[in-house]
């Protein structure tokens, strides 16, 4: 199986945040070839500060030893944030699948400083999701961001 094969999980789930009024943006968590769980922006959703599809995927998994995290790869739709960064340098996922970083330019040269692969697909599926939500909901957007 390839990494499309498992970037599609996470759209799959962004997709399902965006049906839900939320961010359209999704993560995947795989080890081994196997998908461990996946989540998605649900900011909106739960009025949460910290609910990316990143952070999401890691709750929605619960607590593994450190010896899963460092053979992980997570999957996102769009380019990690500070925030969702931070959270995969902390738990030592080594690789990291983005759909696009076109939209938005996250961490990633952060990623790389600590040694993390990150692969960026360039998905124009991933592309298209984001660019329709941020003309429709922009000031939803630009909290999500930070801005």
């Amino acid at each position: 199986m390839d990494d499309q094969h498992f970037l599609d999980f996470a759209i799959q789930a962004a997709r399902q945040g965006g049906a839900e009024g939320g961010v359209p943006i999704g993560g995947a968590l795989v080890v081994d070839g196997k998908v461990l769980g996946v989540g998605y922006n649900k900011r909106v959703q739960l009025g949460s500060a910290i609910r990316h599809g990143e952070t999401d995927c890691l709750e929605n998994i619960g607590r593994l030893p450190a010896s899963v995290y460092q053979k992980a790869n997570m999957y996102t739709t769009l380019s990690p944030c500070h925030m969702c960064t931070g959270a995969i340098l902390l738990y030592g996922i080594p690789r990291v699948v983005l759909g696009e970083n076109e939209t938005f330019m996250g961490a990633e040269d952060l990623l790389r400083s600590h040694g993390v692969e990150v692969i960026n697909l360039n998905s124009q599926e991933c592309k298209d999701m984001m660019a329709k939500f941020i003309a429709e909901k922009p000031e939803v957007w630009n909290e999500d961001i930070g801005v």
